[in-house]
């Protein structure tokens, strides 16, 4: 970049901390136990509205990956979710009514948890439906992982989000607080994703899967980015600036590429097309707290009255880490 592109670049990184401080006054702490972070522990950090559902099995998920602690950021929930988070003793969690687009959805937030109680740790930035997918996962816990990023002197790990579906109509099979969701969505699209290089951030920009195919299929452009940086080693210099799908220092963007090869890289397995769903769309639309003016929101609803099924011919049901590395959405890189 030129001196006018990085002084550009460090203007954004220091409104984003502003925004993030400023937004700090509208949470309201609910169950504080960060006095239990160890040094070196993993930590998780989630916004969530309504999500009581979701929640016993995202906690046991990665619990049993080896995150330490959970700091989690309630958005007015109703369902009884807060309460529950509040009696684990591994989960602090603050509250707020304030509007989720105005905190860049809620992006400005963690970007405050994380610059106040990240700093010097691994930190995992994921929604409530997303699943966390590595090299090796099934055999190795996370500490490994973040070791051998430490040991390569890398900072972040991109991983691509993958939808995914049941075979049939989505609001078939009733899901149960506790319960796997991949269990009942355990299909996905193999191929259809376009990839471009976001030049201003240098990171990849993918779209495509099922939501580009059937919500988008007539403006697939505007499909929603699948590209996320979930898993760094944060310090309070840093910000995230579109969701987890880029951050600043801009390095931290490139996390595909490199000279001697692609990186290792990861999915996160997006378990969002459960029989909740089309109830969460419509609620969501009505809130318009989303991006462009909820437009994602308005093509679920839109297709999923008339038919609501995501399944075809060419989807193929998920197996394990290794099988999404021979489709080539995700690598292990060098690491052996």
């Amino acid at each position: 970049m030129n001196p006018l592109q990085s002084y550009r670049m460090r203007l954004k990184r220091k409104r984003a901390k502003l925004r993030a401080w400023r937004s700090h006054y509208s949470l309201k702490q609910v169950a504080d136990r960060t006095d239990r972070i160890g040094p070196g522990d993993i930590l998780l950090f989630s916004t969530f509205r309504d999500e009581y559902v979701r929640l016993p099995y995202f906690l046991k998920y990665y619990r049993d990956l080896g995150v330490s602690h959970f700091l989690m950021v309630d958005n007015d929930s109703d369902d009884g979710g807060r309460e529950y988070l509040a009696d684990q003793p591994d989960v602090s969690i603050w509250t707020t009514k304030a509007s989720y687009k105005r905190a860049r959805f809620g992006v400005d937030w963690l970007n405050w948890l994380q610059g106040k109680y990240g700093h010097g740790h691994w930190t995992l930035v994921v929604d409530p439906d997303e699943f966390f997918v590595y090299p090796f996962c099934d055999t190795r816990p996370i500490r490994a992982l973040t070791d051998w990023l430490d040991v390569s002197q890398l900072r972040s790990f991109g991983a691509m989000l993958l939808d995914m579906y049941p075979k049939g109509r989505i609001d078939a099979v009733p899901y149960r607080p506790g319960q796997n969701p991949i269990e009942i969505t355990s299909w996905f699209d193999p191929g259809n994703y376009m990839i471009a290089k976001n030049n201003d951030f240098g990171n990849l920009w993918i779209q495509g899967g099922p939501r580009a195919r059937v919500f988008f299929r007539d403006t697939p452009k505007k499909a929603p980015a699948l590209n996320k940086i979930p898993l760094v080693k944060w310090d309070r210099r840093y910000a995230y600036v579109s969701s987890t799908h880029m951050l600043l220092p801009r390095g931290l963007n490139q996390t595909y590429d490199t000279l001697g090869g692609e990186k290792a890289s990861g999915v996160l397995l997006h378990a969002k097309f459960l029989d909740t769903f089309a109830a969460k769309a419509e609620e969501e639309l009505a809130r318009n707290q989303h991006y462009a003016a909820s437009i994602e929101y308005k093509a679920y609803y839109d297709n999923l009255r008339d038919n609501p099924e995501l399944w075809c011919k060419w989807s193929e049901k998920y197996i394990n880490w290794r099988q999404l590395e021979i489709l080539g959405l995700m690598s292990k890189g060098n690491w052996a």
